[in-house]
């Protein structure tokens, strides 16, 4: 009581925030009802406000990363299932790495996002994010900009691991891809084998022909693909007849190269 005003308030200050952060109740033990009601009620507002206080920090921590959050969430659900199905455990491996490779941590929903843009956005954005294709790309460098932009628009973006076979030989031909980056292999009838790299594209020639794969393509290294349905591979070109037989040609000069119906190959300026 004949301490100075600070020592008094910090003793005071003390004994508050023993009560209120639940860690005790000061250094001497509540005297009579009005003490004892006090010092539970200051416990309960400390407890609350504590409570508040780690449920605002830990959605502070969430919502700085919020992508790896939903991709570690998503992973614990295909975890879960790989242990339900009991799957062996080469499988999950290729499994993981697989998700590793796609999404790298991180788990957006692109297609919703895009959705919500205004199309000159949406168009900015995939010629962004492509940039390196166009760029490797003689079709799309030598090609009317309102055509690659089209084209890039309908793309699918897809992952395939080592090993992996991205086209089987005597399949209906659905898709055309193109190389952003890896490496794969063309197995052609009498075991020849060709390699094709970062901006080819191939699958083209059973798009233009509706015929059947025959030759398969395998995956030499980690590979990162566009995708084009043959649906909107013929939307497209119907806009733009002048790049159809651009493909045509190509087409053509690989088939008298290698004799077959079906060719894949690194791309060429038409």
């Amino acid at each position: 009581q004949n301490d100075s005003w600070g020592k008094q308030y910090s003793h005071a200050l003390f004994k508050a925030m023993s009560h209120m952060l639940c860690i005790g109740y000061g250094q001497q033990a509540p005297e009579g009802m009005t003490d004892v009601w006090l010092t539970m009620l200051s416990m309960i507002v400390g407890a609350t406000c504590y409570a508040m206080f780690i449920g605002h920090a830990t959605a502070l921590i969430q919502s700085l990363d919020s992508s790896r959050r939903q991709y570690q969430e998503k992973y614990k659900q295909v975890e879960q299932y790989m242990s339900f199905h009991k799957l062996p455990g080469d499988t999950r491996q290729r499994i993981h790495e697989y998700y590793e490779h796609r999404y790298q941590g991180k788990m957006f929903d692109e297609e919703n996002i895009l959705g919500e843009l205004s199309e000159p956005l949406k168009e900015e954005i995939i010629n962004f994010n492509c940039r390196n294709l166009v760029a490797n790309m003689p079709l799309f460098a030598n090609a009317d900009p309102n055509f690659v932009t089209a084209m890039l628009t309908k793309l699918r973006f897809e992952v395939f691991q080592p090993g992996d076979f991205i086209i089987r030989e005597g399949t209906v031909g659905k898709k055309m891809y193109f190389i952003q980056h890896g490496v794969v292999s063309i197995l052609t009838k009498g075991n020849k084998e060709t390699k094709l790299s970062d901006g080819s594209y191939f699958g083209e020639i059973c798009l233009l022909t509706r015929g059947r794969r025959t030759a398969s393509v395998r995956a030499d290294t980690y590979c990162r693909l566009y995708s084009l349905s043959v649906d909107n591979f013929n939307e497209v070109l119907e806009e733009y007849p002048m790049m159809r037989r651009a493909f045509e040609t190509v087409a053509m000069d690989r088939l008298d190269r290698i004799g077959e119906e079906w060719s894949p190959g690194p791309a060429q300026p038409p």
